[in-house]
């Protein structure tokens, strides 16, 4: 997966800081709707593989299989919890109220894993970008 940056500032060991637009679902003219609440760019940081200047605008890449593993996490995650927690409370002969509660505690136990899981992965840094041109 690439995306186009610009260069903000250079790190050490060879990485940099690069601001990268952020794209809306509406099709990116926030002007016209003005209904966009968030920064319109996220600063990340990089692995510098073509000795980027800052101010230059590159090219920064990761594997694609990361985004679609987060994705999968993120959406997935939660709505197969909820359903596992409701179909197991069923099959355990649990009133349609136990079910309800118990899908809903497994929903929330969805959010618990995810909240644990992005803090692990800050510490490993798992995600990574790379300026390719």
């Amino acid at each position: 997966m690439t995306q186009d940056a610009v260069v903000t500032k250079l790190l050490p060991d060879n990485m940099a800081e690069v601001a990268v637009a952020r794209t809306t679902a509406c099709g990116g003219n926030c002007g016209s709707c003005e209904s966009c609440i968030f920064q319109s760019e996220i600063k990340t940081v990089a692995r510098n593989l073509i000795d980027a200047r800052p101010g230059q605008k590159v090219v920064i890449a990761s594997k694609s299989s990361t985004v679609f593993g987060a994705a999968a996490l993120v959406y997935l995650m939660p709505i197969v919890l909820f359903l596992l927690g409701y179909a197991l409370a069923f099959l355990a002969g649990a009133a349609e109220e136990i079910c309800i509660a118990v899908s809903f505690a497994a929903l929330l136990l969805s959010g618990v894993i995810l909240v644990l899981s992005q803090k692990h992965k800050k510490k490993q840094q798992a995600f990574t970008f790379d300026i390719i041109r």
